[in-house]
């Protein structure tokens, strides 16, 4: 990566988790549709984006939140051994469930992980790479961006706490003076 690339991408890094968040929902219209209270969108592409909130093995039904604030509505979609991708389908976590109408029924073909975009200049890096980072102790500032409570259970060795929340209020304060620093930002869950 060019030097002069590099200064840019704590500021660049800092902007992305500041607009996007960790693992954050994307947003959904809130055009509802009477009849069904699924958005235009939704009930064009046959696609509910949003939180998981329940699973049943026995009932092979998945709840999905879709929607934000007084508009969100949980929609009840069922599996059955066709339906690819059903261990996406954590309680708490987000997905995008693809889904087609079998009579009067609504069932779910495929499950994806609701993953967050990150913003240009960004990369993400793998776990196996970070990982061999930690290990040969290379030269970074290691961001653990959950909660501090979360923090204070575990963290990986070396990891400075800033919760998204303080992130937000004090901005670039926090980050190393030295902008040619490698920031490694990670999080509770897939980002």
């Amino acid at each position: 990566m060019h030097k002069s690339c590099v200064k840019f991408l704590p500021g660049l890094l800092m902007i992305g988790l500041l607009s996007f968040g960790c693992a954050q929902k994307e947003d959904v219209k809130q055009d509802m549709t009477p009849k069904t209270g699924q958005t235009k969108q939704q009930v064009q592409k046959n696609v509910y984006k949003g939180k998981i909130v329940g699973k049943s093995n026995l009932a092979k039904t998945i709840s999905i939140e879709v929607g934000k604030g007084k508009q969100a509505k949980i929609m009840m979609v069922k599996f059955d051994d066709q339906t690819k991708g059903i261990e996406h389908a954590i309680k708490g976590h987000a997905a995008i469930i693809t889904f087609e109408k079998r009579g009067n029924d609504v069932y779910a073909k495929v499950v994806k992980q609701k993953l967050a975009k990150l913003p240009q200049g960004v990369t993400e890096i793998k776990t196996e790479e970070l990982s061999a980072l930690v290990t040969n102790a290379h030269k970074m500032y290691l961001v653990d961006s959950r909660p501090a409570s979360r923090y204070g259970q575990s963290h990986l060795p070396g990891a400075v706490s800033i919760p998204v929340p303080i992130l937000k209020e004090k901005q670039a304060a926090l980050l190393p003076a030295d902008k040619n620093e490698l920031l490694v930002f990670y999080c509770g869950g897939p980002t």
